[in-house]
């Protein structure tokens, strides 16, 4: 099998970056994952997102529609990058992979790096083939990975929002810059390396079950799940990072949407749902600062697919048969309508 390429890997980034957080809600009594957050008269909307939801999972709760439609503004973690922008995915590339000769291998036992060359082997790929690259970055591969594989992947509710604010030409703003969320891919497993992979290896077994169970407590708004599944794990697996992944962002985010009160806009919020449940989430820290919050009940939503959908459409193989091949895909048509998304993938030699 070929080298990785800059557009291989670039197409990874496209399906993985920002997928730290996943999951929703905050109190036991939750109906879904929006809540209106009152300071006096104004009001902000934040609502709890999963960055990987199988198109399955469409429609949304209605909440995000009706939300969506009274908004003037949509905030974001982050802008995502376009997988075209190569000076951007060049950039992002610097970061997440090790300089002057360093390894993920050196990092790793031999058990942990063989078990890693098991997995990957499936999909006709080496340990070897991703040892240049940062822990953060390896496990969101393989994470990515897995959920394709169970037909789990897909763009999230971030990207489906961003969509349709591009398409309604609404406003978009973001709490952090992408500067900071490619330092925080790059950072992340640092100095627990051989930990941080070998419980990401030991979770993919689990991960239908995981991700299926996940997107339940998601569109139910339980809390409690949420909780388990994704900020108790998280500080199980990844210890050292999660002061800087959920308790660092969440203390930065609260005084931007703080900010937001007191103006003409009508703002909704969409967060990682990780960062609104568990000890130190947005919504308690937001409730130090007098505001009262309403949860929304949760029904369905009209679907929509967009074109961004074609990300995550089995990327894996897309991945390793361009690599295997030599070839490159290219997205030469989409159709988008209520129902489907064609896509012609063609080979560039």
């Amino acid at each position: 099998m070929k080298k990785l390429s800059l557009k291989n890997i670039a197409l990874a980034l496209s399906l993985t970056f920002s997928s730290a957080s996943v999951l929703a809600s905050d109190t036991s009594n939750a109906t879904t994952s929006i809540w209106e957050v009152s300071n006096g008269k104004d009001v902000v909307y934040v609502g709890g997102t999963i960055h990987i939801l199988p198109i399955s999972e469409f429609p949304l709760p209605k909440a995000f529609s009706t939300t969506y439609e009274k908004s003037d503004t949509l905030v974001f973690e982050v802008e995502l990058p376009d997988p075209a922008d190569l000076a951007t995915q060049q950039k992002i590339m610097a970061a997440v992979a090790y300089k002057n000769g360093q390894s993920l291998k050196d990092e790793l036992s031999e058990e942990t790096y063989s078990a890693l060359n098991t997995y990957v082997s499936a999909f006709g790929a080496t340990a070897d083939q991703l040892a240049s690259f940062k822990p953060g970055m390896v496990a969101s591969m393989l994470v990515t990975m897995e959920a394709q594989r169970n037909q789990l992947a897909g763009d999230g509710v971030d990207a489906y929002f961003t969509q349709l604010a591009k398409r309604d030409d609404k406003s978009r703003e973001y709490l952090e810059t992408l500067d900071f969320q490619i330092q925080m891919m790059a950072n992340m497993g640092e100095g627990e390396e051989d930990r941080f992979i070998a419980e990401t290896l030991t979770t993919l077994p689990e991960l239908k079950k995981l991700l299926t169970q996940t997107i339940e407590a998601w569109r139910t708004g339980d809390t409690e799940q949420i909780n388990e599944y994704v900020i108790e794990k998280f500080k199980r697996e990844s210890p050292a990072s999660f002061d800087e992944v959920f308790t660092q962002r969440n203390v930065n985010w609260v005084p931007q949407i703080e900010a937001m009160f007191g103006d003409e806009d009508q703002e909704f919020v969409l967060v990682g749902a990780g960062h609104l449940v568990g000890d130190g989430n947005v919504l308690k820290l937001l409730e130090k600062k007098d505001t009262r919050f309403n949860n929304y009940s949760a029904t369905t939503m009209p679907l929509y697919l967009t074109p961004s959908h074609y990300n995550n459409l089995a990327w894996p193989l897309i991945l390793l048969a361009s690599s295997e091949y030599g070839c490159s895909p290219r997205i030469v048509s989409i159709k988008d309508t209520s129902f489907s998304v064609a896509i012609t993938f063609t080979r560039i030699s």
